[in-house]
């Protein structure tokens, strides 16, 4: 299994520069001069260009880039073009907050979507089963930001229940965690649904029911665990689909964490953090998926990797 998960890690760098090259480009796409946007108005047309040599933006792309590549590799992320700090730093500094909010949409959309779809399933074709997925159509239609606006006007403003903003204590954490979470659960519950539904037709849960095992050892020690191998596929996609909704996210609920960072970066066109989130992202979704291929061995030992 060590085997396998080194090669899976190799088999990820070209997917990691892939983005970072696309990443590099569209920046550099993007219109605005980040120099001129860093200087005074006062500046001269001298001072600009010894800043900008000084950054190196003087250097063709490819230069750059190749620098920025020989750098990462080393750990050095370069410094940020607005204020100075290691990327590095800055990064680390929220990457706690982005990962504590993700964890915590990705606990909610597992536990309520994985409960509402075994009782789905259990209900098949009844009012129960329909209103679920009902809620799981409309959990993965309504946007996250919208729904955060919503939250904020009911729970912040009107029922003064939870702020509205900011980090600090587990009350701020809660609206945009559901916020964020409420789209996953409701393709978790999807999922698991049509997965238990198929199980509760195979044969040994039959055989199980004719020996006399109750209902709740059925589900939970035999039916669910075989279920849950397509569930945990969806599981690590949706954290790289919540960490990408973080980005707008923490911006509705000024949450500081790395999708704030990234907001605020491109629109400074911050070159190297915006690089440097999206590298640290994108090896955290490759890294999850490798956790989440394993999981396969443990939910079904006769899964083995060579």
């Amino acid at each position: 299994m060590l085997r396998y998960a080194v090669k899976r890690l190799l088999q990820g760098i070209p997917t990691v520069l892939l983005v970072c090259v696309l990443v590099f480009l569209l920046m550099h796409m993007v219109p605005g001069d980040p120099v001129r946007i860093m200087s005074d108005r006062s500046a001269t047309p001298e001072d600009i260009e010894i800043l900008r040599r000084s950054l190196g933006l003087d250097q063709p792309l490819h230069v750059q880039f190749g620098m920025w590549i020989s750098r990462a590799a080393q750990g050095d992320l370069g410094r940020s073009i607005r204020t100075g700090h290691q990327v590095t730093e800055e990064l680390l500094y929220r990457l706690p907050r982005t990962l504590l909010l993700t964890c915590a949409s990705l606990l909610f959309s597992v536990l309520v979507g994985i409960l509402a779809g075994i009782l789905a399933s259990l209900r098949s074709g009844s009012v129960v089963d329909v209103t679920v997925m009902i809620k799981a159509v409309l959990g993965m239609s309504v946007p996250p930001f919208w729904l955060g606006l919503m939250f904020i006007l009911l729970f912040s403003v009107t029922l003064n229940w939870f702020p509205s903003g900011g980090s600090g204590t587990w009350r701020h954490l809660v609206l945009p965690a559901l916020s964020l979470g409420l789209a996953g659960m409701g393709l978790v519950a999807r999922m698991t649904r049509s997965t238990m539904l198929e199980v509760l037709r195979e044969d040994y849960v039959r055989t199980a029911r004719s020996k006399g095992l109750s209902e709740r050892t059925i589900i939970y020690r035999h039916a669910l665990k075989n279920a849950m191998i397509p569930t945990v596929t969806v599981i690590g996609l949706q954290f790289g689909i919540l960490m990408a909704g973080a980005v707008v996210t923490e911006r509705v609920f000024s949450w500081p964490g790395m999708g704030w960072l990234l907001v605020r970066s491109i629109h400074d066109r911050d070159f190297p953090v915006v690089q440097g989130a999206l590298l640290l992202s994108s090896i955290s979704f490759i890294l999850v998926n490798i956790t989440v291929d394993m999981l396969y061995a443990v939910l079904d030992p006769r899964i083995r990797y060579q």
